[in-house]
C-alpha cells in the first residue's frame, strides 16, 4: 500500500500535468486526453500516468506520441511545481478502462438474453410429476 505522502503526490501530479497539457503542451498531435490515474513508486523517484485517449487508434497513437516527446517538458514543469529533491520520472500508460468497460457490456448483453431464454423456457414449462406433487392424507 502506498504511503500517504505518495498518495498526495500522485494527485498533485495529475494536477500538474493535466493543467500542463491544457496550457503549455501546443502538439497538433494531442488528442481529447483524460489522465484518469497516476501511481508513484515508495521512493518518489517514478510516476506513472495512465491516460484515456477519446477517439481512433489513429487519434491514440498519435496522442501516445505527442505525450512521449512533451515528456521532458512536463517533467520540468512537475520539478518546478513539486519542489522535491528528486523530480520524478514520468511514464504514460494508455488505461485499458475503454476497453474493459465494453468487455464488461458485452457479458451483461450476453446475460441479459440468456436471462430472458430461460424466462422463455419458463413460461411454458410444466411438471414432470403430477400438479401437486405432495402427498394427500385423507
Amino acid at each position: 500500500m502506498a504511503s500517504n505522502r505518495a498518495l498526495k503526490v500522485a494527485d498533485r501530479i495529475k494536477e500538474v500535468v493535466a493543467a500542463a497539457l491544457e496550457t503549455r503542451v501546443k502538439d497538433p498531435r494531442l488528442g481529447f486526453v483524460t489522465l484518469t490515474d497516476v501511481r508513484v513508486t515508495g521512493d518518489l523517484q517514478q510516476a506513472s500516468i495512465f491516460y484515456t485517449v477519446l477517439g481512433d487508434g489513429a487519434a491514440q497513437a498519435d496522442t501516445a506520441a505527442a505525450l512521449s516527446s512533451a515528456r521532458g517538458m512536463l517533467r520540468a514543469e512537475l520539478g518546478h511545481a513539486l519542489g522535491l529533491r528528486i523530480t520524478p520520472t514520468i511514464e504514460f500508460i494508455p488505461d485499458g478502462l475503454a476497453e474493459t468497460a465494453s468487455a464488461m457490456n458485452d457479458v451483461l448483453s450476453q446475460a441479459r438474453k440468456a436471462d430472458e431464454e430461460l424466462a422463455k423456457l419458463r413460461k411454458s414449462a410444466k411438471p414432470i410429476g403430477e400438479a401437486d406433487p405432495y402427498k394427500k392424507h385423507e
